[in-house]
């Protein structure tokens, strides 16, 4: 409800993190502070101060563990992984040597001694620019309230004992807390903090749950009991509503919640325009669970299966058969729809501790990506070799991000034939003829795509990096936010570039950034001639729906107008105008 007034002191903004609406009472959760004083300990009293932190840190583990156990079994391995990061933090050598100095040297009680020293840590994380380490701060503030907990013999009711709906209201929401929310418990939440980048903003998406996040002012507002709104869709929260808005709201749910049910009749349809012209509708993934939600939403393949995810969070690095398992799970799962593996995209705003990437002035420029995989050719052959043993169980490809010219891609492709090479040496079977493509996500490498074209089997246009790269756009900052513009005539100069290059060279084009999720912009890219949208799993249906609503021809009209636009603004209106059209056409 992007229209009401927010001055209203009952309306908050912030970042819609998961789609949907939810109307409910607030729980506020995570709002227990303890009051820690500090106490002389007697000299013969000491070793037993050190014996009550070593005994809480056990316990602790032991109730992430436990954590990690159901996790694991409810949701899949790669979720429970999160909490690896928990668990790095109770074995941080030097976190735990500085309190029991601090017992020692000060003789005072543990308790004490613990928070001034997570105090500090948590103060130094606050500070650093990288959005990923500064996001880190919550598993910190997570693990030490358990610590504390622990220490004073207290209990926290846990998300999973909840007996009634609730919608969850905090300050943050570490991930523990949002990987153990139950969508028949907790209905939607709030919180002041995080972004869409965050582990608890990829958890809700994966199970569904609307939320919103970045709220900044929320949490001191509010109360146990108070009635709020969420709308996911917009980043809006309605603090106790009134009963008329409430009642409007509840027909946006609905309304909601009956054009998902009647999208997901076009699951098994295939995305074909009205004049017979076949186009993919794929899906994005983090981890192989959400592919219940990618069947269930009529997705045709994956246009991107993001890996890195399986190196954050954890102490040491994937092997050769983890990686293997969780693609055969995938190739299994779609059969022969296809596959596409992005290598590991680690850097930038996605920081693995142990790999050794140093902190750069900007990152998102730094060595990430297929820069980070050609710098540790060890770790880069360990993924490839558990892709290519996994290709023989399906429709399998490779793709390489941030290629940024002829020399990266011939460098990398180099690599997987050694690993080709090995795995034959060693008469292991894998698919000879598996396709490599690449992301068009840098400038120069859309500047240069006839060359790049000749040896790929397809691109795929990953328009969050390249719009922020093409305008100068950190799409992080949010203090600039408005001029990332994927509407922007440049960006749409650059894309309808790249398709044409890829398709004189005789190769399919695909997108895999966020533009392809929106239907604002799906009838645009359809006349343009992409061949494959690949959106989260949840936009899939819609999608679809506006590819079968309309001819290749009104299409490409469509497109043929939009570029010869100036500004965005005009874009946007034109393209809104046209899909409201359709939209009211098809009801007729």
């Amino acid at each position: 409800m992007k229209n009401q007034k927010l001055h209203d002191k009952n309306i908050f903004e912030g970042i819609a993190a998961s789609p949907g609406i939810a109307i409910g009472r607030v729980l506020l959760w995570d709002s227990e502070e303890y009051t820690i004083s500090k106490q002389t300990v007697p000299e013969n009293k000491i070793p037993l101060e050190i014996t009550r932190f070593e005994e809480a840190l056990i316990k602790t583990r032991t109730e992430i563990l436990e954590i990690q156990r159901k996790i694991s079994v409810e949701m899949g391995r790669e979720h429970a992984e999160i909490f690896n990061a928990h668990l790095l933090v109770l074995e941080d050598r030097m976190l735990i040597e500085e309190v029991i100095n601090k017992i020692k040297k000060e003789r005072v009680n543990v308790e004490h001694a613990f928070v001034v020293v997570l105090r500090k840590y948590l103060n130094i994380f606050s500070k650093m620019d990288d959005e990923y380490l500064r996001e880190r701060l919550v598993d910190i503030q997570d693990v030490g309230k358990r610590i504390i907990r622990n220490l004073l013999g207290k209990q926290k009711q846990g998300l999973l004992e909840l007996n009634e709906k609730v919608i969850i209201v905090a300050a943050n929401l570490s991930p523990s807390d949002t990987a153990l929310m139950h969508k028949d418990k907790v209905v939607g939440f709030a919180t002041d903090m995080g972004g869409r980048t965050s582990h608890t903003a990829i958890l809700a998406r994966s199970m569904e749950i609307p939320a919103v996040v970045g709220l900044k002012t929320l949490t001191p507002l509010v109360k146990n009991g108070d009635v709020i709104v969420i709308d996911g869709n917009s980043g809006t929260i309605i603090l106790n509503p009134a009963k008329s808005v409430i009642v409007r709201y509840q027909k946006e749910k609905k309304k909601f919640l009956d054009l998902e049910k009647g999208l997901l009749r076009l699951k098994g349809l295939p995305a074909v325009t009205k004049d017979n012209h076949n186009v993919v509708v794929g899906a994005n993934i983090e981890f192989p669970e959400e592919l219940s939600s990618v069947l269930a939403h009529g997705a045709q393949g994956l246009g991107l299966y993001r890996t890195e995810y399986m190196y954050l969070n954890r102490s040491d690095l994937p092997t050769e058969e983890e990686h293997f398992q969780a693609y055969r799970k995938v190739a299994q799962s779609l059969k022969k729809d296809a596959v596409v593996i992005r290598t590991m995209d680690i850097g930038g705003d996605k920081f693995v501790s142990h790999l050794d990437i140093p902190n750069e002035m900007n990152p998102l420029m730094g060595r990430r990506a297929i820069r980070f995989c050609l710098a540790r050719p060890d770790i880069f052959k360990t993924q490839l070799r558990g892709i290519l043993r996994a290709s023989v169980y399906g429709n399998l490809k490779i793709m390489y991000p941030m290629i940024s010219g002829l020399g990266e891609l011939r460098q990398a492709n180099e690599i997987l034939e050694e690993v080709k090479q090995e795995l034959r040496k060693k008469k292991i079977p894998f698919n000879e003829n598996i396709d490599v493509g690449i992301m068009i996500e840098v400038p120069s490498a859309a500047l240069i795509a006839d060359f790049l074209a000749k040896e790929v089997a397809f691109f795929s246009i990953g328009t969050n990096d390249l719009i922020q790269y093409a305008l100068a756009v950190d799409r992080i900052n949010e203090k600039i936010a408005y001029l990332y513009e994927p509407a922007h005539p440049a960006v749409l100069r650059l894309i309808k570039s790249i398709i044409d290059v890829g398709h004189t060279a005789g190769i399919w084009v695909g997108m895999c950034g966020e533009m392809a999720s929106e239907p604002i912009f799906a009838l645009v890219l359809l006349g343009l001639g992409l061949d494959e949208f690949s959106a989260s799993a949840v936009a899939v249906p819609e999608i679809k729906k506006v590819i079968r609503s309309v001819t290749l021809v009104q299409a490409q009209q469509i497109a043929d107008r939009v570029m010869q636009f100036s500004s965005a603004t005009e874009i946007r209106e034109y393209a809104q105008a046209q899909l409201r059209d359709l939209v009211e056409n098809e009801k007729k």
